[in-house]
């Protein structure tokens, strides 16, 4: 080949390359290993650089090997994973935010109890250890403000809630204040990726439904997914995941420790 025509045809492959290019798809899902955490190297080593089903079948493996706990001890777990920050003797209620004794746990009005924040009644596991005592989906609650969620799914608007300043309630479908939107969603988000009905529970899973009733579903998942965004992970969430990992259960809630991890999959 002659030195003009080298010259011809490195200049046309430099323009091949460059239409190669503008024509190559750009759409990928989000890097699972887009930001680092002091587990990544250790406990979600298997999980990093994944996506989608992958990343998800991934992150199931790990967070599966868990110590249960019974629904009794829960209350006494709650007390330590649920602590206020600036009250040692209290709990912080979700929904409401509101600071309350530690002794008042029960069943009477005034007091506090557990909340299951993926219902009991979505996939019928009730109190039994697994998903009835998982302590990533169990909260402090006021117990009268537990009754006006219920079992309902998540959705925006409806009335406000007495008890709950910020949240809301229709017929079907509750709506945390804004502090506790993205808490609830990485929670729901959580069982949807622990429990896959291959350890004789439900597999649980979100849908885009606010009449789910006693199936094993969860909705909405779009509203969930703004919430997370909308209400990153705080720094009493991130302890409470320590606290349940180091203390109680010996496994994370991974969309507390990346939370890109949610666009990842869904």
């Amino acid at each position: 080949m002659s030195v003009a025509q080298r010259g011809k045809w490195k200049t046309w492959a430099a323009m091949s390359a460059v239409l190669v290019g503008l024509t190559l798809p750009t759409v990928t899902a989000t890097p699972a290993g887009a930001t680092t955490n002091a587990y990544d190297s250790t406990y979600y080593k298997n999980a990093i650089g994944k996506t989608g089903p992958s990343l998800k079948s991934s992150l199931h493996t790990i967070i599966s090997s868990q110590n249960k706990i019974s629904y009794d001890a829960v209350w006494n777990a709650l007390k330590v994973t649920d602590q206020d920050p600036n009250n040692t003797s209290n709990v912080l209620l979700l929904y409401s935010g509101y600071s309350r004794s530690k002794s008042l746990s029960g069943g009477d009005v005034g007091d506090w109890n557990r909340e299951h924040v993926w219902a009991q009644s979505h996939g019928s596991f009730g109190t039994s250890a697994g998903p009835g005592t998982d302590l990533h989906h169990l909260r402090a609650c006021d117990v009268q403000v537990n009754s006006t969620r219920g079992n309902k799914d998540w959705d925006n608007g409806g009335s406000a809630v007495s008890g709950a300043p910020g949240s809301y309630t229709d017929s079907n479908s509750f709506e945390p204040r804004d502090a506790d939107k993205g808490d609830v969603a990485r929670m729901i988000l959580y069982m949807a990726v622990r429990y896959e009905g291959d350890d004789s529970w439900p597999d649980l899973e979100t849908n885009e439904s606010s009449t789910n009733g006693s199936v094993p579903f969860h909705g909405r998942l779009a509203i969930l997914k703004q919430w997370h965004q909308q209400d990153p992970p705080s720094t009493f969430e991130e302890r409470r995941n320590d606290v349940i990992y180091n203390t109680y259960q010996r496994n994370r809630n991974p969309f507390i420790d990346h939370p890109e991890w949610v666009e990842a999959i869904w």
